[in-house]
């Protein structure tokens, strides 16, 4: 069984969107049409701010929250050079994160669960905004996820290394964060050298591709390092931080994968998993997101 969790036509995560940015509401739309009609569908839940304290500094938290405040509607202003705020990105945001913890409490009650949500998250540090992302919404997830579970894992397959989530849980045994991303593009994190600290040595994984890498290298990539990896740490919940900015079409990559290949990509994990699986949207810019998003639900549906 699958389940999803979107808004109405954009009525929560529409109210976060500058419509001549890439990341605006129209790429979720994209995202959407990949899911079948007759799919169970879940409302967007706001988080509970502890959870997303948790995570991120209250001093932080605060300073997003008061830039929010100060827009009038319909207006936007940028944190940095790729990441905007509207009157309701607050709010907005912390409806994605607690999507992204219903997504796990569906995951735990047996069913497979995609939250196609927005603003992204998995650039956004303890204290900072970035690349798009203001709530780290996997990191939210995983945090919640370890009061239920031992051990949870992290698989991110977003174009771009996710610096927030590896930050997060850099020092931390409980979760293994694994990216498989291109080599030398934003945010310039992600080496294989990275492999985390203190109680979390051994504990992050990073597989960094050269461009124009297509289904041949990404799936050694799982089939050599990710999956053994994930296998060998015995999660007890897998997580994945679902960015489809992989696929040939899409304006902000430079890698050849096609829709099918995230299909792939889920039954790999899918048969290492111990359940259900969490996923999160993250990237995807281009117009056969949709298509990408249909063989993810196809591979979770067993089809």
């Amino acid at each position: 069984m699958v389940a999803y969790i979107a808004d109405n036509g954009g009525e929560i995560f529409g109210r976060h969107n500058l419509s001549k940015f890439i990341e605006n509401q129209v790429r979720l739309d994209t995202a959407l049409e990949g899911i079948p009609k007759s799919a169970r569908k879940i409302s967007p839940k706001v988080a509970e701010m502890t959870y997303v304290e948790a995570v991120h500094s209250n001093e932080y938290l605060k300073e997003i929250l008061l830039l929010t405040m100060k827009l009038k509607p319909g207006k936007a202003d940028f944190i940095d050079t790729d990441t905007y705020v509207t009157r309701d990105s607050f709010e907005v945001a912390s409806y994605a994160a607690g999507s992204a913890i219903t997504a796990v409490d569906v995951a735990l009650g047996g069913e497979n669960c995609f939250a196609l949500v927005r603003p992204p998250g998995h650039h956004a540090g303890p204290d900072y905004a970035k690349g798009f992302c203001i709530v780290n919404n996997v990191a939210v997830a995983a945090k919640y996820a370890c009061e239920k579970v031992d051990k949870v894992a992290i698989i991110d397959w977003d174009l771009h290394h996710g610096n927030g989530t590896q930050e997060i849980f850099y020092n931390d045994n409980r979760v293994f964060y694994c990216s498989v991303h291109g080599r030398g593009i934003f945010p310039g994190t992600g080496s294989p050298l990275e492999i985390g600290e203190g109680p979390g040595e051994g504990f992050n994984l990073n597989v960094s591709l050269d461009g124009d890498s297509g289904s041949e290298e990404y799936l050694m990539a799982f089939k050599k390092e990710i999956i053994p990896a994930v296998e060998e740490f015995g999660p007890d919940l897998i997580l994945i931080s679902a960015g489809q900015d992989a696929l040939s079409d899409d304006p902000m990559g430079f890698m050849n994968l096609e829709p099918e290949d995230y299909g792939t990509f889920t039954r790999l994990v899918c048969d290492i998993s111990p359940g259900p699986l969490a996923l999160i949207l993250e990237g995807g810019y281009g117009p056969s997101h949709g298509m990408a998003i249909a063989e993810i639900w196809k591979a979770l549906s067993h089809e």
